[in-house]
């Protein structure tokens, strides 16, 4: 047992940290491309669709209070990665910090683990991006068949002149009063669109991580403008329709029910929303290509943290001013917001915020998952040739080659509420797992250099850990057991490969 739990020693972490040469990762981040790494993960799904159900169901008016309370949340865990990203600035992210802190098999328990977060993640976000985009061509009367959108399992329906995602639309078309019965329907065969999207992103990945970097912050700043348009129109017309303000009264509706509004339906609004945050933790898997990490680290995952928080409240503020918060129980409340100001092209404005927020999303997923298995592989618990870096391009390409294949294959074949479903419980123990450490960490080590510190410590790992278990417990019964199963099969590789190649437990 007492191997199991062994250590990797911290000088050596350090010391292949410093590693330069044709075979070692390139460092070319700056504090920009990091920033922009943590919104492009941040900012998906979450803003674009989470904020109407959340609104309606359980806070409205007062989910900018919700927004607010789940970045408390996230900034727990924030800071403990930035500690640990700005001394350990090494590939393996939450991994490397459990072997440094709790031992090897809690190491390859995260490792592992992180393949849900971001591997499954990735193909979570690739199923949704082919919707998006066959509406997209469908504004520009460009039809294509719902057979390249999703699998078999998904069900599709015709609407306003293409085929639109039936768990998407119908309860728009509920709002609206039409039948999806009386609409034509159709299921998917293969998601062609969300393969050749990771195909897409995969190839950019291997060419570079500055390519990739730059890539990513600039459909960045193209979904952040979209958001900053939005904001900005309707702003504009609440000031000059006062009468809307309306809908903010009441602030905090009248509680229905424990989580049906008032301040339980703020606490549980939250705990929706928080999945909104997921991803900033990805920044921390480039710690090994930033070009100052013990500075730049901390400025890249709590900078991107407060941008998109800001963001969220501005935008959630302005949506619930437009239309009363009942009406947003809908896939796409911004667009909903938007044409109630009289914009025609409103709509296809938040489809391009929204395309271009999950491309940035799959970029980032990918590559925090290549690097996962990059700093495994260089630890023996995975074969060597993960570990491999291209002598120009000066990138992991094989394990993101893999990872890329593996993830495109996930995304064009299973549907995206089972790929959703074990993403979520993955983070939360990678959070787990890194307040955990920087504890340990502080009371093994108090006098080791730490360019940056968690403050409060005990207090703030131990919040991160009590925050992050409360949403896991909030999880249905069948994710943990998902989850079981992963880590079995997690535990089946490691004993039956990782443990015998392990370079620590053969003392190199």
């Amino acid at each position: 047992m007492a191997n199991l739990l062994a250590t990797k020693p911290l000088k050596i972490i350090l010391a292949e940290s410093q590693e330069t040469g044709e075979h070692s990762l390139r460092r070319a981040l700056g504090p920009t491309n990091l920033i922009t790494l943590g919104i492009g993960a941040i900012i998906g799904t979450g803003i674009f669709v989470i904020t109407g159900t959340a609104t309606a169901q359980h806070a409205g008016p007062s989910i900018v209070l919700s927004f607010i309370f789940a970045a408390v949340g996230c900034v727990f865990a924030g800071l403990c990665y930035a500690e640990f990203a700005s001394m350990i600035p090494v590939a393996g992210s939450a991994y490397t910090y459990g072997y440094a802190t709790l031992g090897e098999i809690f190491a390859w328990i995260i490792g592992w683990d992180l393949v849900l977060e971001y591997a499954f993640g990735a193909a979570t976000v690739a199923s949704g991006w082919s919707g998006y985009f066959i509406s997209l061509l469908g504004d520009f009367g460009i039809k294509l068949p719902a057979s390249l959108a999703g699998t078999r399992w998904d069900e599709f329906i015709f609407y306003n002149n293409h085929w639109e995602n039936a768990t998407k639309i119908v309860p728009k078309l509920k709002v609206l009063g039409i039948d999806p019965a009386t609409l034509p329907h159709a299921h998917g065969v293969f998601n062609l669109f969300g393969f050749l999207a990771i195909v897409f992103c995969t190839l950019v990945l291997v060419i570079g991580i500055k390519e990739s970097a730059n890539f990513n912050s600039a459909i960045v700043i193209v979904k952040v403008c979209v958001l900053l348009v939005f904001i900005g129109i309707g702003a504009s017309f609440l000031l000059g329709h006062r009468e809307l303000m309306a809908n903010w009264h009441p602030f905090i509706p009248e509680n229905q029910g424990f989580g049906q509004f008032g301040w339980s339906g703020i606490l549980r609004a939250a705990g929706i929303i928080f999945f909104a945050y997921i991803g900033f933790d990805a920044v921390s898997t480039a710690a090994q290509e930033a070009k100052n990490p013990e500075k730049d680290m901390p400025i890249g995952i709590l900078g991107s943290l407060v941008i998109c928080t800001i963001l969220y409240i501005l935008v959630a503020g302005v949506l619930t001013g437009l239309v009363s918060y009942k009406s947003l129980n809908v896939p796409d409340p911004l667009a909903i917001g938007i044409d109630s100001t009289g914009v025609r092209w409103g709509s296809m404005l938040v489809k391009i915020g929204a395309l271009m927020g999950l491309t940035s999303t799959i970029v980032v997923m990918l590559l925090g998952q290549s690097r996962v298995f990059f700093s495994m592989s260089k630890d023996g618990l995975l074969p060597s040739m993960f570990n491999v870096v291209h002598p120009r391009f000066r990138t992991p390409w094989i394990s993101t080659l893999t990872v890329g294949t593996f993830v495109a294959v996930l995304a064009a074949s299973l549907p995206i509420n089972v790929l959703d479903e074990m993403v979520s419980i993955g983070t939360l123990l990678a959070f787990v797992i890194v307040c955990a450490g920087i504890w340990i960490l502080r009371r093994r080590s108090p006098d080791m250099p730490r360019p940056f510190k968690t403050p409060w410590v005990p207090v703030t790992p131990i919040l991160g850990i009590l925050i992050s278990l409360a949403m896991m417990v909030s999880l249905a019964g069948l994710t943990w057991i998902r989850l079981a199963v992963w880590l079995v099969l997690g535990m089946i590789i490691y004993f039956g490969y990782g443990r015998t190649h392990s370079r620590v437990q053969r003392g190199g």
